[in-house]
């Protein structure tokens, strides 16, 4: 039988809101660990599925690296770009759950999939080369982000970053253009200074610094704005949009224009499928966000599902399109699993949390992303909880 709800932690009226309170969080958390002990054991027995299925996941993204740059050259078109694009993509996937730990404790795996190794020092060039610094990243995004989501210190929290929008009378077309401009630009225009300033922010902290001021993030005439030149921009810009044209000059000036052509349209392509990818996440008239800082980590096991939604899985496919974050709610109770981890225990964590009466949001990728667009334009608005 199941014990008496604990003491209430939430104190607020919403219609379209669940009464967190009614959740046994001690109940909750035990079947949680009972699950995430079921299925490491059943990786630790037989690691080999796990390796097999990271290393294929990586040769897709190698082969659409290949054959967009293999076609690159011939003509401008977007269907290269698409290819380079989803190689870069499914980069980015890997860095997501190696950074994340999710192979470290895996047995018989390769240094090079490890936290300690990918993507780290000269690997960066192999691993992960993209706008976003790989240390910075693990900042913002596995520290951050995942340890206080849809709460005011949450650096991914659209609906915060855009109430400048509803704070002045801005026209609604300008709105939606702002949605377009901002999804084809992001990586480069948000997500690489943010990001940055989390980690330049934590190292003045430990080293009992002033933090740096938004402004000088913006200038390369200061040591902290130079940083993000240095460090994210301009390795990037130069490796993707010089380098790599420049290798196919064998082939004549119009074959390395057509690259340097076909890697903007990959970089275009790039930032619009991360936007409607990894916005949604977190966005959307039916999840929550917090004034107040999680109290327990039976109560943050409670916040990672009804602040997080999934999108559609179990088809590799369409998984692997999807950057492995349609599992977002698994990921966000357990940031260290492994890819098919993640696919065994959703079902499972799905049952739980439907036998105990609690919210688990799915559905397509294009319907969360229409309801994170509603968020950012301001049609739509979270499920506030307010401190108590």
């Amino acid at each position: 039988m199941s014990k008496p709800p604990t003491p209430s932690l939430y104190d607020f009226e919403a219609d379209s809101a669940f009464d967190l309170d009614q959740v046994d969080l001690e109940e909750l958390a035990r079947e949680l660990k009972a699950l995430a002990t079921e299925i490491r054991a059943e990786t630790n027995a037989d690691p080999s599925a796990d390796i097999a299925h990271l290393k294929k996941i990586e040769r897709w993204g190698k082969l659409c690296t290949a054959l967009g740059y293999g076609t690159a050259w011939m003509v401008p078109n977007p269907i290269s770009g698409m290819l380079i694009s989803q190689g870069l993509l499914t980069r980015w996937l890997l860095m997501h759950h190696i950074s994340h730990r999710g192979y470290d404790k895996v047995p018989g795996i390769e240094a090079k999939y490890t936290s300690k190794v990918f993507g780290k020092g000269a690997r960066r060039l192999f691993d992960w080369m993209d706008w976003i610094h790989p240390e910075a990243w693990h900042e913002e995004h596995d520290f951050l982000h995942h340890y206080h989501l849809g709460e005011d210190e949450d650096p991914d929290l659209l609906e915060r970053n855009t109430e400048w929008m509803r704070e002045h009378d801005v026209p609604s077309w300008l709105r939606y253009l702002f949605v377009g401009a901002l999804s084809g630009t992001w990586k480069w225009v948000y997500y690489a200074p943010s990001t940055l300033a989390v980690m330049q922010v934590a190292r003045a902290r430990r080293n009992k610094e002033e933090p740096p001021e938004p402004a000088e993030m913006l200038s390369p005439f200061n040591k902290r704005g130079r940083e993000l030149w240095m460090r994210s921009l301009i390795p990037h810009a130069t490796w993707r949009f010089g380098i790599i044209p420049s290798l196919f000059l064998p082939l004549g000036p119009v074959a390395a224009a057509n690259v340097f052509l076909n890697s903007i349209w990959a970089e275009i392509f790039t930032n619009i499928h991360a936007f409607l990818v990894i916005g949604p996440n977190h966005t959307g008239e039916d999840l929550y966000r917090f004034d107040a800082p999680v109290k327990s980590r039976n109560e943050f096991y409670l916040r990672q599902i009804v602040g997080s939604a999934n999108y559609k899985c179990g088809d590799e496919l369409g998984d692997w399109l999807q950057m492995w974050l349609n599992y977002q709610i698994e990921h966000h109770i357990w940031p260290d699993m492994t890819m098919l981890q993640y696919r065994k225990v959703q079902p499972k964590v799905k049952e739980l949390c439907e036998r105990m009466n609690i919210p688990y949001v799915q559905e397509s990728v294009f319907t969360r992303a229409r309801k994170m667009i509603d968020v950012i334009v301001g049609k739509a608005s979270m499920i506030r909880v307010p401190a108590t």
